[in-house]
């Protein structure tokens, strides 16, 4: 067993049984994906979801974004892509009736097609069409991030694409993943140059990016924007150096304390693969500390060159946070998942496999120290995971059931029964609302035409703690 890990099981009753009322929330055809975290609206009256046609959301065919009430099962349809664009991946503003998700490229062509260095965040404010039943003209909406593709290049512009945009909890800062158009074009024989590699990145609403009109897809942006990760082409092995970062999560409500007793205000968790002793490849957690301000640039230009990625803002610092090469199942492993902090920032969740080789839910510190596992289950952990409000439960898919686990207590229980493996709640997604009583998620149900998705509620046993 790693030193950088506990698992020592506790004496654990079976998973028992805890139904909660379950509802479906839409009907008949069409497709309906929801995102893995920030769906409900700052109210909890509210689901936000696409329409991509497939199960998975893996085609990105989507043309609108809609919400439906998670009482009357009201639709409301907040946005319709045009010229060809398409959207999703749509995500609620926790204070503000607002949302931000992915639009591709209008008119796309064959050299600018939809793919991962050409779509970019669309912030949309939704309050008069969740107010106001009537159909409504077009709602008020502006790009996240900027884009400026040409040199020189514009300091708070991306050169490429972002993707999987989450609000931090004070509904100020967007993160996102990203690859970058400029160094995918580079050839691959240029030894002095960057790779595109997927990093994270953050908006923050330090001022407006105006960029010039040099090429017919760059465009303005509401949002300062920056790269907060750092990538390697060629990692070294058994090194922190990392040629991925993917799959963040923001570090709790406001940050996280440091072992000073100082306080980290805003900092992002996600997976960076580092390539292991042995030459394999191994996705490890770990964190970037953000400065307050991202406008000031640090050793590298912020909007990168011609051969160089944008580079993250000065005081930016990445950390590494497990080290798992030596486990019998080294990595994290699982669903693909998000990690996701606790809200008051001291424990960061994601998914790894036991010595049995089952994915199970740990937590990490964000200062560092072993992993402790929480999970103990016969099934493995099936999905994407959300806490719950007060940071005391996870609600999560396992064995065709929505589950919620208790993190201190490390007790599972099931809110819906387990039925057919083809009906089971989708692992995409499986959201608390926020009050932490329900949780959304989807099922793939059959219907005459042809099975599809459907928004589904759960609300949360009293009776677990």
């Amino acid at each position: 067993m790693s030193q950088n890990s506990l698992s020592s099981p506790p004496a654990l009753p079976a998973v028992e049984n805890r139904f909660g009322s379950e509802r479906q929330l839409t009907q008949g055809p069409g497709g309906r994906v929801l995102t893995n975290t920030g769906v409900w609206s700052p109210d909890g009256n509210w689901i936000v979801y696409d329409t991509r046609s497939d199960a998975a959301g893996s085609v990105f065919d989507g043309e609108h974004i809609e919400a439906v009430h998670a009482g009357s099962g009201e639709i409301r349809r907040l946005y319709t892509s045009k010229n060809g664009a398409r959207c999703g991946v749509v995500t609620f503003d926790p204070v503000r009736p607002r949302v931000v998700f992915i639009v591709g490229p209008e008119n796309p062509s064959p050299e600018w097609s939809y793919g991962t260095t050409h779509r970019q965040g669309l912030v949309l404010d939704v309050q008069t069409a969740l107010t106001d039943p009537r159909p409504l003209p077009s709602l008020t909406w502006e790009y996240l991030d900027a884009r400026n593709v040409t040199a020189p290049f514009t300091p708070g512009a991306l050169r490429g694409g972002s993707h999987v945009h989450v609000w931090d909890a004070q509904g100020d800062w967007v993160s996102f993943t990203y690859e970058d158009h400029v160094l995918q074009q580079v050839p691959p024989e240029r030894a002095d140059a960057d790779r595109n590699q997927r990093n994270v990145g953050v908006s923050a609403p330090a001022r407006a990016v105006q960029v010039p009109k040099t090429h017919p897809r760059n465009h303005n942006g509401a949002f300062f924007t920056v790269l907060a990760t750092r990538t390697t082409a060629k990692p070294r092995p058994g090194s922190d150096e990392i040629e991925k970062a993917f799959e963040e999560g923001w570090v709790g409500r406001s940050g996280y304390l440091r072992p000073d007793g100082t306080r980290q205000r805003r900092a992002l968790a996600f997976l960076g693969n580092v390539v292991g002793p042995r030459g394999e490849t191994l996705s490890e957690v770990f964190i970037a500390d953000l400065p307050d301000d991202l406008t000031v640039p640090g050793d590298s230009p912020l909007e990168g060159t011609a051969t160089r990625l944008p580079s993250p803002p000065r005081g930016a610092r990445q950390r590494r946070l497990t080290r798992t090469s030596d486990r019998a199942h080294p990595g994290i492993q699982g669903p693909r998942h998000w990690v996701r902090c606790s809200p008051d920032g001291s424990k960061i969740a994601f998914l790894m496999k036991d010595d049995g080789g089952i994915p199970q839910l740990w937590i990490v510190s964000p200062n560092g120290g072993p992993s402790k596992q929480i999970t103990f289950n016969p099934w493995p952990v099936a999905s994407a995971f959300t806490w719950s409000p007060d940071g005391s439960k996870i609600a999560h898919v396992m064995d065709s059931s929505v589950c919620i686990t208790e993190v201190d207590a490390r007790r599972t229980f099931r809110i819906t029964p387990p039925g057919e493996p083809s009906q089971s709640p989708r692992p995409e997604s499986c959201v608390f609302s926020p009050e932490g009583k329900r949780v959304a998620f989807v099922r793939h149900i059959p219907s005459p035409e042809k099975p599809c998705n459907q928004i589904c509620v759960v609300e949360v046993n009293p009776y677990i703690r």
